[in-house]
């Protein structure tokens, strides 16, 4: 990869975590892309410690020492997670036809933007193919010897797309109730049980009960019947779990922290563009499922067990600073929950 040099601009989306800001914008400083876009929230004005927050985290972006255009789009008040994320990405894709995108606690594999770029290339023109994803949450289990796959599931943690995907996003879900009410997502999912959790999801974002802009966007790509690239490593790592976050709160949550690999080059290309249905299967057990089925008390088994694992490889490893109270933390939310 040493003669390779990204082309592609990267948008990248922060808020109050100059931590993990730091950390993604030095995967982002070593690829070293052309044109950097900034979208920020700002602190809820009760949170003092926001505010301060998100100033430090806008300062990082100062620091960029490349050949580099710099675009910022920074509110001057919150605005919410859904409001924040879909604007700053209209904004994104007003000002360039395709991107990387990251927000600030999800930091890449170094192979993830010549993987991104050379996705964003082939299938430019493809309307079939609405994003590329650097999440892979297969745990090793893979279908054939092909550097990726078509999912679609479209996960948003380090992803790509072009403006013409984007043109689709529709924050308020308009046409949903016709979709609900006339069958059409037991046609795209072949799956009662799979249907009555997507619909649950749905009608919880129309409704306006949930703060989120991303099952929007899996609703946008599968009015179209669209599909996302999904590498077959995982290339991605989520540094967000834990009481900072909006919606990730457990940090022994088995996806948080996950290991990336490296892609190798050049690229295997699948034969024909099919959904992988036997990953997504995987996928809906394993992610999806599991995000609702957390409270059950076969799954608060689990994690405890997880989580004890995960603190004797800390004492065994000798990152001992705060991990009892850590962990007695996170037992204790989950039994006032």
């Amino acid at each position: 990869m040493t003669d390779w040099q990204l082309k592609t601009p990267v948008a990248l989306l922060i808020f109050r975590r100059p931590d993990t800001t730091e950390k993604v914008f030095e995967a982002i400083r070593q690829a070293k892309p052309p044109k950097l876009l900034v979208v920020s929230n700002m602190g809820r004005p009760t949170h003092p410690e926001e505010v301060a927050k998100c100033k430090a985290a806008r300062s990082i972006i100062e620091r960029v020492d490349w050949d580099c255009e710099v675009l910022t789009n920074y509110a001057d008040t919150y605005l919410g997670c859904k409001e924040r994320i879909y604007s700053g990405l209209d904004w994104v894709f007003q000002n360039v036809e395709e991107a990387i995108i990251f927000e600030d606690d999800c930091v890449p594999h170094p192979s993830f933007f010549r993987f991104c770029e050379e996705m964003l290339e082939r299938y430019r023109q493809d309307d079939r193919i609405m994003a590329v994803t650097g999440d892979n949450f297969q745990t090793d289990h893979q279908r054939n010897d092909a550097s990726y796959y078509f999912s679609r599931y479209t996960h948003f943690w380090g992803w790509a797309t072009w403006r013409r995907a984007w043109q689709h996003y529709d924050v308020n879900m308009k046409v949903w109730p016709e979709i609900r009410d006339n069958g059409w997502l037991l046609d795209w999912l072949g799956d009662p049980k799979m249907v009555d959790w997507w619909a649950a999801r749905f009608e919880e974002v129309y409704s306006d009960r949930k703060d989120t802009w991303d099952y929007q966007w899996i609703f946008s790509c599968w009015v179209q019947s669209g599909l996302c690239i999904v590498p077959k490593v995982n290339m991605v790592s989520n540094l967000g779990f834990g009481s900072e976050s909006t919606h990730t709160r457990d940090s022994y949550d088995w996806r948080a922290g996950l290991p990336v690999n490296e892609l190798s080059f050049p690229l295997i290309h699948p034969r024909f563009i099919l959904q992988d249905e036997q990953a997504d299967a995987f996928t809906q057990d394993r992610y999806y499922y599991f995000i609702t089925n957390q409270r059950t008390l076969t799954q608060r088994a689990k994690r405890k067990i997880y989580r004890a694992k995960k603190l004797l490889q800390e004492f065994q490893s000798g990152d001992r600073s705060g991990s009892v109270w850590s962990l007695v933390n996170q037992i204790l939310k989950e039994k006032n929950n």
